[in-house]
């Protein structure tokens, strides 16, 4: 029940906020796209270089979705509003709260992502997004989501939530096989990257659009990401409730 309730939250938020939400998801990737995919004419891996951007795209905008959704929210209502101080206190299992936010931002992000899929349509590139895609996109999202939450309560001011973004997101946006293949990088700082749960999505979710078998190893590396920052998250916020 308490996770329906935080879902119920989240969607009155994203009725409300529709048209801002959805703004927001577009211009950045269709900017991405249109600059680098149709002003840069070149190819990747012998084929079109949109066949290669499209489904990192995807992969990103799922990820800044998701973060979003939770790392600002979560800060301003733990720090000013209080929320998390009434949740406490409340007969919502703790866990469930946890749940259901992490899901909400999930679900954001796939609304991001399917948004670059719709805006993509038109053009002809003959890449396959199957029910397996949505899932990646999902798990992907979830990951985010909890790395969001955990940060939500490192942050000691509404403003660590945009620093946050400029540490983490930006710098995966750009390095994590998103526009260019973490292949050319070099050694070291290539195997670095390529471990990173953006570099995973964005590889699974390209394998899976030019009709390749995305592999389970993306799939245990970004469980394993769910697990910790999921372990984290609940023990930032079990470890509140007993002070």
């Amino acid at each position: 029940m308490g996770i329906l309730t935080v879902l119920w939250e989240k969607w009155v938020e994203f009725r409300r906020d529709f048209y801002k939400i959805t703004v927001a998801a577009m211009i950045s990737p269709l900017m991405y796209l249109i600059i680098f995919g149709m002003g840069i004419q070149t190819t990747s891996h012998g084929e079109p270089y949109l066949h290669f951007l499209i489904p990192g795209v995807v992969a990103m905008s799922t990820m800044t979705g998701s973060f979003s959704a939770i790392a600002q929210n979560m800060s301003v209502q733990r720090l000013y509003e209080k929320a998390l101080d009434q949740v406490m206190v409340s007969p919502t299992p703790l866990w469930q709260f946890i749940l259901g936010q992490v899901i909400g931002g999930s679900l954001r992000g796939m609304y991001a992502g399917g948004i670059i899929l719709l805006l993509t349509m038109p053009i002809r590139t003959d890449l396959t997004f199957n029910a397996l895609s949505l899932f990646i996109m999902f798990l992907n999202g979830l990951v985010f989501s909890t790395i969001a939450l955990t940060l939500s309560f490192l942050a000691k001011s509404y403003t660590d939530a945009p620093r946050f973004t400029s540490y983490i997101i930006t710098p995966m946006s750009f390095l994590c096989n998103t526009f260019f293949s973490t292949e050319q990088m070099p050694a070291g700082f290539r195997q670095a990257v390529s471990v990173l749960p953006l570099s995973q999505s964005a590889g699974m979710i390209r394998a899976i659009a030019n009709g390749e078998d995305p592999g389970w190893i993306g799939f245990a590396i970004l469980a394993a990401y769910l697990l910790v920052f999921g372990l984290l998250s609940m023990n930032f916020i079990y470890k509140k409730k007993n002070l």
